[in-house]
């Protein structure tokens, strides 16, 4: 009873529009003084959860997608993607599932991939005869790969909460994230050949062009490969990634691209701090209720529950994942995370569910969030960007909610799927 009145009065505060670090502080500080009669802990708390070496990464990775945002490549990424990928049925729109998972694994972020792919895409996309609202879905449910497939802000705050190895999540996410894009390739071609037949297919590239392309965006290619790379081979941690990747995306910004001025790089690190601030400051009041739902034995009780019902890691996961679903119609990922996860980390434990694996899991729910309404970012990045009905918006997406749940049932039918490769990379 206790569990249920606690988050249903802190939904209820955040449905209010109070912000979410301030909701969760509040909340965390009022319950705090009202059974403990102090506040004397709180900074203590806030402290010890925002004094930790891995969150460098968060601003590092912030300002490396903004220096390689500003820089103007995705041009060149998508081009390079649909010269490789035209003479096949619905070529442009496997261009774009390819240049946002490219871009994902830049940026690290939902919404800026939709909202950068997007702007080139979609008016590309409809010029050549496919229907808007498939245009709009795509695009919305290609964005999402920006958060599964590293690096990824919400993978970061998950093992800075659960005390995971963020290296090992990074790993765990790139073979779902590339089965998730080969799921929304082979749909479009299917959707392609069946709804859009009037679609003209180009003839396929020459050899010569097609290695024209590459060499275009080689730098740009490069970028994830060699922060991804390095922590694989345990070059690096995920941190000295964050900051090798952040460097090597400068000195393309300015020394090969040349598209980067003074200007444009003191706007990356200021937005790369309003991202991290922002981060922060959420971060600092989640580790407040996160201490107030110790205090009051929340995730003992949950624990308890759990053995008492004896579900299993199945029956678990299935209840988990249904309930995020639904939180991920309503709150954003960040809130999600640092609200369920500190509260259900026990449960975890007492059940032998790896963290690694329930982080991908998590995150491919998350995804969803992304596209259902009526709390979904992408679809709102979308219709900022077109000014598309949001019913046709929303309509295109449905199709990929379909494909990203049946993604999610098969990571937690095969483990393996998300655990393989963190298994065979070097430690470090």
């Amino acid at each position: 009873m206790t569990i249920a009145l606690v988050f249903l009065a802190l939904l209820l505060l955040l449905f209010t529009g109070l912000p979410i670090f301030a909701g969760l502080a509040l909340f965390g500080g009022a319950v705090q003084y009202l059974t403990q009669g102090e506040l004397g802990t709180v900074t203590e708390v806030i402290f010890g959860e925002l004094n930790r070496y891995l969150l460098v990464a968060i601003p590092l990775f912030a300002f490396m997608a903004q220096v390689m945002i500003r820089g103007r490549i995705v041009d060149d990424l998508y081009n390079t993607a649909y010269t490789l990928t035209r003479h096949l049925p619905g070529g442009l729109g496997i261009a774009t599932i390819a240049a946002c998972t490219i871009f994902a694994a830049i940026s690290g972020s939902s919404v800026a991939t939709a909202l950068t792919i997007g702007a080139v895409a979609i008016p590309q996309m409809i010029r050549y005869g496919y229907d808007p609202k498939a245009a709009y879905g795509l695009v919305a449910a290609g964005g999402t790969l920006g958060i599964l497939i590293p690096p990824s802000g919400p993978m970061v705050l998950y093992g800075v909460t659960t005390d995971t190895s963020i290296g090992g999540l990074f790993m765990a996410g790139v073979v779902p994230g590339l089965l998730m894009a080969g799921v929304f390739i082979a749909f479009t071609m299917v959707h392609t050949a069946v709804a859009h037949r009037h679609i003209a297919r180009e003839p396929r590239a020459t050899l010569r062009e097609a290695a024209a392309a590459i060499r275009k965006s080689v730098w740009a290619l490069s970028l994830p490969v060699f922060v991804l790379g390095g922590m694989y081979a345990g070059v690096f941690t995920a941190t000295e990634a964050a900051g090798a990747g952040a460097l090597l995306a400068l000195f393309v910004g300015v020394a090969i691209y040349r598209s980067l001025g003074w200007r444009a790089v003191w706007d990356s690190a200021i937005d790369a701090c309003r991202v991290s601030a922002m981060l922060f400051m959420i971060l600092a009041g989640a580790s407040v209720f996160g201490h107030v739902l110790t205090k009051l034995r929340i995730p003992q009780q949950i624990v308890e529950t759990v053995i008492a019902a004896d579900i299993g890691v199945t029956g678990f996961l299935i209840v988990m994942m249904a309930l995020i679903l639904v939180l991920g119609m309503f709150l954003e990922s960040i809130a999600i995370i640092l609200i369920t996860t500190p509260v259900i980390l026990p449960a975890m434990h007492h059940l032998g569910i790896n963290p690694i694996w329930y982080g991908i899991l998590l995150t491919i729910n998350l995804e969803l969030a992304q596209i259902t309404p009526p709390v979904g970012m992408n679809l709102f990045t979308i219709k900022a960007t077109t000014r598309a009905p949001m019913a046709d918006i929303v309509r295109g997406a449905a199709p990929y909610v379909a494909l990203m749940v049946l993604v999610l049932a098969l990571v937690m039918i095969w483990p393996e799927i998300a655990l393989w490769l963190p298994g065979t990379m070097r430690d470090r």
